[in-house]
């Protein structure tokens, strides 16, 4: 009988694995490292300390009322004042009308029954009701 068959021979041992590089070199990988190490407009800005800066710079607000605008010397109604005084009853310098409203006044004897009407009788007045403030 044939003696029996010897340890078959060990496979020689495969190369090294190559060794993947820690990053993968794609384009996505370029695009997010930009972004990382990037300081451009894009990254967003820090938030610390936001409110203490908002004492200093004082943001424009919308506020609501309704304050009826004077008569200018020339018969036209002037909202500039009255916007400025809605902005300044919440406590802000100066505003803008962005909302006004018009309503007709008429004295207490026009509005009785058999009257009949005169000029001058009724006014329109108007209204800023909204205002940008500063």
């Amino acid at each position: 009988m044939a003696p029996p068959p010897a340890v078959p021979p060990a496979p020689p041992e495969a190369a090294a694995a190559p060794e993947l590089p820690s990053e993968n070199p794609g384009l996505l990988n370029e695009i997010g490292r930009m972004f990382k190490d990037s300081k451009s407009i894009l990254t967003l800005p820090s938030f610390k300390g936001f409110g203490e800066s908002t004492d200093s710079l004082r943001l424009n607000s919308i506020v609501k009322g309704r304050v009826a605008c004077p008569r200018a010397p020339n018969g036209a109604p002037d909202c500039k004042a009255a916007s400025d005084r809605l902005c300044q009853s919440k406590g802000f310098k100066e505003g803008k009308s962005l909302d006004t409203d018009a309503a007709q006044s008429c004295s207490a004897k026009a509005m009785m029954p058999g009257y009949k009407q005169e000029e001058g009788d009724c006014t329109t007045v108007n209204y800023v009701t909204q205002a940008l403030c500063q």
